[in-house]
């Protein structure tokens, strides 16, 4: 699976009973725009595995736009929760936060079925700037780039910013290799690379 935690989070509550057929959409989709791309799957498949009717999506959705920008708006929220979970794990030591989360993506680039991320995947399938799902997925990714880099500045890095941008990249290429290689694969020492990158780039 993409993450850890349940994409059930991703709905708006407004009372204690939570919309048992977004609930059941948005499932639904998550496992699909993943596994096969959010282009590849029409808005019939979706309402045929969630056991619901095509009126019931759209009053959930207002498109099929909006339904994958809710779906990476879930991504969202797993992913900076496994962020932070690895810079808690480590107070006060940046490096060892970054090898930590790296750690965790290296061993998730080595399960069956690994597509690498929902984030970067979105942003190849929609090329065109504004579309819903991209922007999530921007936002995403320029989050990542400025924590990245603020981390290598607190680990004292004469040119944090090279440093940070240097991490994000091992980052996305870990995210694709996982899909070409798979197990064994170059992506499953993500971690070790970063470790060295960080020390050479102090060492300077």
């Amino acid at each position: 699976m993409p993450g850890d935690n349940n994409i059930d989070q991703t709905i708006k509550r407004d009372d204690a009973t939570p919309p048992r057929a977004a609930e059941k959409i948005l499932g639904v989709a998550r496992e699909l725009f993943y596994r096969q791309g959010i282009r590849a799957i029409g808005v019939d498949e979706i309402v045929k595995r969630a056991g619901v009717t095509k009126p019931s999506l759209y009053r959930s959705f207002s498109s099929k736009d909006e339904l994958a920008a809710s779906y990476l708006r879930g991504y969202d929220l797993e992913f900076w929760g496994r962020f932070d979970e690895a810079v808690a794990a480590h107070p006060g030591d940046p490096r060892a936060q970054v090898i930590a989360f790296l750690t965790r993506v290296g061993k998730r680039t080595q399960m069956s079925g690994y597509r690498g991320c929902g984030m970067t995947n979105a942003v190849v399938e929609y090329p065109e700037a504004g579309h819903p799902a991209r922007v999530v997925s921007e936002e995403n990714k320029r989050e990542l780039r400025r924590r990245l880099r603020a981390m290598a500045a607190e680990m004292g890095a004469a040119d944090p910013d090279t440093l940070g941008d240097g991490l994000l990249l091992l980052i996305e290429g870990a995210y694709i290799s996982g899909q070409l290689f798979g197990a064994g694969g170059p992506a499953q020492s993500v971690a070790r690379n970063a470790d060295l990158l960080i020390g050479a780039s102090l060492a300077r």
